[in-house]
């Protein structure tokens, strides 16, 4: 028995009294359409067995695959746990599925053979995170277009948000009440892995290659700004942005004897200002009478608990949109600094 006729596109159109352009970008322009045509030609599509454009034959016809691949600096496994880069996702995401674009990601940790194939059918990469992969980036094709997030590439456009300024303001709000013994708690600020103490035998990261630098700068100004000694105050570095990695140094860090223990901290992430702030309760030390914690990100979890965390709000879902919208070609191919806000909050008033 000969199989029935796959429906194709022509046929819908002409079912529908369309055009075929118009079945095309129901599929893959919903921007094109208004909501209520969209629906119906989707609609009558599932009905009549029309599952949409070969996506195989479009990519050999016009030599784009309408796919975007973001780079990842993690492990698909972090990045889709972490707050940060979560939103991230979600704000390239939205942009991709209202110009009927399809987002691959591709981790920068882990199964490092498996980027290298995917890689050649996106039609354009975002990278992003701390510390991508530069063999990974070596082995993307240099034809397509690239923006990098959180760090630079040369000659490539970047999105940035305003680090240093941010943690210059943040530093100088928890300066106003001058502390006895702060502290700093940077994150992947070293060549050399270290969770724990920054010494004189550390190499520190170029700046282009990590926000921890910049954040760290902005730390420093205000530092100096209020007649502090930058040599005076402990830098400690964290590996991971997790709760497992961060825990072990914060601890050593909460255990000395009282008279060496910061009465601040500065931290350059939320989920490290969040722990040192849960052990702290552990350890029975009052926050922020006895020790007072700064944050950076903005993430829910700090400004919903109590004490409410004291910290800087990045527009995460807006830095992925903006991303999105730079490799699309729908806003210009330069660098993007977004501006942050200042969450004043309980931890340190």
């Amino acid at each position: 028995m000969t199989p029935p006729r796959r429906m194709t596109l022509k046929d819908l159109a002409r079912e529908l009294g369309v055009s075929t352009a118009t079945i095309s970008n129901a599929f893959n322009r919903p921007d094109q359409l208004s909501p209520t045509l969209r629906e119906r030609i989707l609609s009558e599509a599932a009905r009549l067995g029309y599952s949409g454009p070969d996506a195989k034959a479009r990519s050999l016809r016009t030599g784009r695959s309408r796919i975007v691949a973001v780079v990842l600096a993690e492990s698909l496994t972090y990045s889709l746990n972490d707050a940060v880069a979560s939103e991230f996702l979600s704000g390239v995401a939205e942009v991709l599925d209202a110009h009927g674009h399809t987002l691959l990601l591709l981790p920068g940790r882990g199964h490092d053979s498996q980027p290298a194939g995917s890689a050649n059918i996106a039609d354009g990469f975002i990278v992003y995170g701390l510390m991508p992969n530069n063999q990974l980036l070596q082995r993307l094709p240099f034809q397509r277009p690239l923006v990098s997030v959180d760090f630079d590439v040369e000659g490539c456009p970047t999105v940035h948000i305003d680090d240093t300024e941010a943690s210059y303001h943040i530093a100088c709000h928890a300066l106003k009440q001058r502390p006895e013994r702060p502290a700093i708690i940077n994150l992947r600020l070293t060549v050399e892995p270290c969770n724990g103490r920054v010494t004189a035998a550390h190499t520190m990261l170029p700046s282009t290659s990590t926000i921890s630098r910049a954040r760290l700068a902005g730390f420093y100004e205000a530092l100096e700004e209020h007649a502090i000694t930058l040599g005076a105050v402990p830098l400690w570095n964290i590996e991971e942005n997790i709760f497992e990695v961060c825990s072990p140094v914060i601890a050593e860090i909460l255990d000395q004897p009282i008279e060496q223990r910061p009465d601040l901290l500065l931290c350059m992430s939320d989920r490290i200002a969040l722990t040192a702030l849960t052990l702290a309760e552990q350890r029975g030390i009052r926050v922020p009478e006895e020790l007072r914690i700064t944050g950076f990100d903005g993430i829910a979890e700090g400004q919903y608990r109590a004490p409410r965390l004291t910290t800087v709000r990045q527009d995460s879902v807006g830095k992925g949109r903006v991303a999105a919208q730079m490799i699309l070609g729908h806003l210009p191919a330069e660098q993007q600094l977004l501006k942050t806000e200042l969450l004043p909050g309980d931890t340190c008033p």
